[in-house]
């Protein structure tokens, strides 16, 4: 009986110069010709995408024909922090087609980031499903639901027709099959592929032509990255300081990008800390060939002591 490989450690605990934690995962890069460039661990594994999916899960509510564009699209694909924009976007769409707060199935929460959690529950805020992250996508289900007269009760059932087109785009970008099915966090089904298929994913949907329901996907992500994240996350800075960039981070420290020319990357935290996304991204961004200031930002990750810092969470490969 073979014996599992040990994952690589991506990234290292360092406090007071001494190494006191370790997060082991895998990651991949694909040249600009689609080409595997580097591969650390095992990235022909399927794993659950879990957010990054839902640039496939954008372009499939497009599919079904959904005309979303600007702010509402990237809506759509976001894993928002909660603040007011956000949540009065996903208000207005939800209004839009006739529905209701109530019928979205995602489950009520608290915004998703810890700064506007904290402003949001100083003023009175509760757990709502229109402030839990995934609503912005819930809502696109719904409406195109709504437009094509298909159920509203079933919208998150794997064998709705919805769910069945956004596991061929999800098939088609990735150009392997779904190897599992699972359920997301937010109730929707979730696709597993390897790492190398989501970064060709992403690598597919920045090249894709003008016009397709993918590019019209990557296009309003990258034009409104404040949407699929928000003012203070990764994805936003990434998005607005590198052309053409896109990036989408997941549950479970997951994190996939693609740049204009078709080179990309995607890995996966195995612990799923997402405390290693920022210093493995960064290094795995300056691996490709990313020469901006902006990957010193999302690279930072200071440990504490008595409120000075005192060390650091950093990539080590």
């Amino acid at each position: 009986m073979s014996v599992p490989a040990i994952p690589p450690v991506l990234a290292e605990v360092v406090r007071s110069g001494f190494v006191e934690g370790r997060h082991r995962g895998s990651l991949v890069l694909l040249a600009a010709d689609g080409s595997v460039e580097l591969a650390l661990g095992d990235v022909t594994a399927p794993v659950f995408p879990r957010s990054s999916n839902k640039p496939m899960q954008a372009a499939g509510v497009l599919r079904a024909g959904l005309d979303l564009g600007g702010e509402r699209l990237a809506l759509a694909a976001a894993s928002h922090s909660g603040e007011p924009f956000h949540r009065d976007l996903v208000l207005k769409m939800l209004a839009e087609h006739g529905l209701r707060p109530e019928q979205l199935q995602c489950p009520a929460d608290l915004p998703l980031d810890p700064v506007e959690a904290e402003t949001y529950l100083a003023a009175g805020g509760v757990r709502d499903r229109v402030t839990m992250n995934c609503s912005g996508k819930h809502a696109a289900m719904l409406a195109v639901c709504v437009q094509r007269d298909w159920p509203l009760e079933s919208y998150l059932d794997p064998a709705h027709p919805l769910q069945q087109l956004i596991r061929s785009v999800v098939e088609e970008a990735a150009g392997e099959r779904v190897a599992a099915l699972g359920t997301d966090g937010c109730g929707a089904p979730l696709m597993a592929v390897t790492l190398t298929g989501l970064a060709r994913a992403f690598r597919s949907f920045v090249l894709a032509a003008p016009g397709t329901a993918e590019r019209r996907v990557a296009d309003a992500m990258r034009a409104h990255p404040e949407y699929v994240a928000g003012t203070r996350r990764p994805d936003t800075w990434l998005m607005r300081e590198v052309p053409g960039a896109l990036s989408k981070m997941g549950a479970e420290a997951v994190q996939a990008v693609a740049l204009p020319d078709g080179r990309a990357l995607a890995f996966k935290i195995d612990d799923g800390s997402v405390r290693a996304l920022g210093p493995v991204l960064s290094r795995a961004l300056a691996l490709l060939g990313v020469d901006a200031p902006v990957l010193s930002r999302i690279g930072h990750a200071p440990l504490l002591g008595a409120g000075r810092e005192v060390g650091e969470i950093r990539a080590a490969f």
